[in-house]
């Protein structure tokens, strides 16, 4: 068993870690004036991590980081964070002699670092490319792990810590360096919404579910409201719907840029000192004060625009009736994801034929005419896999629409916005789950097709 550091020898947390959830410390500048109080170079660690594991998250790391002429800490290499987000049940920790809890009746949630990782993303800081890239990692991904056998990758951390995490999310994406890490626990999540004043999300659908033996209950409408820190994590647990945990990572990537976007705002200086008692219980890092305002810096200087997110790729083995159910990886998608974004390896050169790509229609501002032409459209194009979004519930009235590469691949959703000569690319994965490509359809599309229309009509 990793034990513990003495509570009063664990030193003092810089109360703006708290942003690694939001920003990683975006609140930079106000960072150096705290420094004063609570100066040190030490990792911010509240699980000790072998000579071998120190070692494991040391072969990028010591160069990702450097000072500039000013004495400045900066990110000065790409640097690639694991990010786990806990839940921990009271069945979850162990006794004082080292066995389980039985689960009797009501399974509280506690303020610890034990149970499965709920959340798991990979944050990649890029200076070269000023890009900040969100990587969501199915917690059901299978693995094949020595001594374990067959399991689920959520369960690492809780059985082995956080450099065995590390190693088995560097092996499932092609070996791609993990530099750090970062946990946080579901209370603490809550707690630090709650001393920020709350975030603004954009709620995608109406949400309602209760279970009375979690004491879990989510009662949200669609649209764009501002949450305290219960509600925000209702939001971020729930999955029981067609979904299920690759809708609810979604919703956590959408949170988490919601966090930085907040994180960023000056206000959030003045909310420091009532922040500081609340993180450190709740985060475990081997970020250092000087890494984490390295990355505040980042975070300050690129902001929300240059942030993209992903989703791993690959696919569920079944619905989970007839067996476990495994998030099975795709070996080659995530090949070319990697060479694309994590600078490591090549990407394949074969091409998605059009009629084999998969596109998705999200009409968000609801005008079913223009809809299906823009189907006709695509088809005549050659197209045929195109499909409407009917999941859809909330209307955004978008000027601009939007071609979302859904599965990391820019270049197919460039073509089909220079195609129909409309829109804008994103890389991001909001769109529609299993699409290559999602238009989220806007006015300029209205526009065009109004004058489209208008042109034909002259020819005849």
């Amino acid at each position: 068993m990793v034990r513990r550091q003495p509570a009063k020898k664990r030193r003092k947390m810089p109360l703006w870690i708290l942003l690694g959830l939001g920003g990683i410390g975006a609140v930079s500048a106000a960072a150096g004036a705290f420094l004063a109080v609570s100066l040190t170079s030490a990792p911010l660690q509240q699980r000790v991590l072998s000579a071998a594991d120190a070692a494991f998250f040391n072969q990028n790391g010591k160069e990702a980081f450097s000072r500039s002429l000013l004495q400045v800490p900066e990110v000065s290499k790409p640097v690639n964070i694991l990010l786990l987000g806990i839940k921990t049940n009271l069945s979850d920790v162990k006794t004082s002699d080292g066995s389980d809890r039985k689960k009797t009746g009501y399974d509280a949630e506690v303020d610890s670092l034990d149970g499965l990782s709920d959340t798991m993303m990979v944050l990649r800081f890029d200076p070269q490319t000023k890009q900040t890239t969100i990587l969501g990692i199915p917690r059901d991904t299978k693995i094949e792990r020595t001594g374990h056998g067959t399991e689920k990758i959520n369960a690492v951390d809780h059985e082995s810590g956080p450099a065995a995490a590390a190693k088995e999310v560097s092996k499932v994406l092609g070996g791609v360096a993990i530099d750090r890490y970062i946990r946080v626990n579901n209370l603490g999540v809550a707690k630090l919404v709650d001393q920020l004043g709350g975030v603004t999300v954009t709620v995608p659908k109406d949400i309602k579910y209760q279970d009375d033996s979690q004491h879990f209950y989510v009662n949200l409408k669609a649209g764009k409201q501002h949450l305290d820190g219960l509600k925000l994590l209702g939001l971020l647990r729930y999955r029981h719907d067609a979904n299920g945990d690759i809708g609810r990572m979604q919703r956590q990537q959408m949170v988490f840029k919601a966090l930085l976007e907040q994180s960023l705002n000056p206000m959030t200086i003045a909310r420091i000192p009532q922040l500081f008692s609340v993180i450190q219980s709740h985060v475990d890092t081997n970020l250092t004060v000087e890494e984490l305002l390295a990355l505040g810096g980042f975070s300050m200087q690129n902001g929300k625009s240059k942030m993209q997110s992903l989703m791993m790729p690959g696919d569920y083995n079944g619905d989970g009736k007839h067996g476990t159910s495994y998030w099975l990886a795709d070996r080659k998608g995530i090949q070319n994801m990697m060479a694309r974004y994590f600078d490591h390896g090549t990407i394949s050169l074969e091409q998605t034929k059009a009629e084999n790509l998969r596109v998705n229609i999200q009409d968000t501002s609801y005008f079913p005419d223009a809809t299906l032409r823009l189907i006709k459209r695509l088809n005549k194009a050659g197209y045929q896999n195109v499909h409407i979004d009917t999941s859809l519930k909330l209307k955004e009235d978008l000027n601009t629409s939007q071609f979302i590469a859904q599965k990391g691949n820019p270049d197919v959703a460039e073509g089909l916005s220079q195609l129909l000569g409309f829109g804008e690319v994103k890389v991001d994965s909001s769109g529609s789950l299993y699409s290559d490509v999602t238009i989220k359809l806007g006015r300029d599309w209205l526009q065009q097709e109004q004058v489209y229309r208008s042109l034909n009509q002259r020819i005849k």
